[in-house]
């Protein structure tokens, strides 16, 4: 079994949660996310195309592993309605040992 430090964690905005909720669930259906956690109501700011723009999104944080991660990133992209989707992946420094092995199975780890 990889180690726990092959848990990572996931952070990726959306521009609603029905966006947001779609590309999750399909993630979370290929076994290439455990997790997702949508978090409605934050506001971006942010520059874009030399403007600084102002937006209501979702926050997604998911929960998948290194192993994952190519399959993960690539689907995500492909899903994502962003020119430019933020996609920023953190691996965790310490995780519950029967988190991550739940995050593992989850996602034919």
């Amino acid at each position: 079994m990889p180690s726990m430090h092959s848990v990572l964690v996931v952070l990726c905005t959306f521009p609603d949660v029905q966006k947001a909720r779609e590309v999750g669930t399909a993630l979370v259906e290929a076994q290439l996310a455990a997790c997702v956690n949508l978090l409605p109501g934050i506001e971006s700011i942010y520059r874009w195309q030399g403007a600084v723009e102002r937006a209501g999104e979702v926050l997604a944080v998911f929960k998948t592993t290194s192993g994952a991660w190519p399959a993960f990133e690539n689907k995500l992209r492909e899903l994502h309605p962003y020119d430019v989707p933020e996609i920023v992946a953190l691996r965790p420094e310490q995780v519950a040992e029967s988190y991550a092995r739940w995050v593992m199975v989850e996602t034919k780890a």
